[in-house]
């Protein structure tokens, strides 16, 4: 019995679109990350990009559970000294929701050329509208 690997000509991309109202934003990520890296069909290979195209709508009403709209920060470093720059997610949420689902995903996708690839598959609205109507996006439920 032989493993099949998957060659780079081989894939077929869907288009999924995953609504994030009223789910922890942390698991919408996660599906999306799983969908993104190709890990749901059966010819995954880890050495080939192999995922879907994802879009996220609805992000403005994604929720964080407990108390994480006011413990948690976003932080960025610029290098410098005092560079430190924090963001609140009760902030964040209101202002840029959509950056925040991508930080979140992107928090779960592999740091390499294979991780960097399949991030520009991905996009995020804060609403219920997007842009890709034209590739008829199938509806990801989980």
């Amino acid at each position: 019995m032989s493993t099949t690997l998957a060659k780079p000509a081989q894939i077929e991309r869907k288009w999924y679109v995953i609504d994030a109202a009223g789910k922890p934003l942390g698991r919408v990520a996660a599906q999306a990350a799983v969908l993104l890296r190709g890990k749901n069909k059966v010819t995954f290979t880890p050495n080939v990009d192999c995922g879907d195209h994802v879009i996220v709508i609805n992000c403005d009403q994604a929720v964080l559970t407990g108390k994480k709209l006011e413990k948690k920060y976003y932080r960025t470093h610029s290098g410098w000294i005092g560079g430190l720059k924090e963001i609140q997610y009760k902030t964040l949420m209101a202002e840029n929701s959509d950056k925040a689902m991508y930080v979140a995903i992107k928090g779960m996708i592999p740091s390499n050329t294979l991780g960097a690839k399949a991030m520009t598959r991905l996009r995020c609205y804060k609403g219920a509208q997007h842009e890709q109507a034209a590739q008829k996006p199938e509806v990801y439920e989980f």
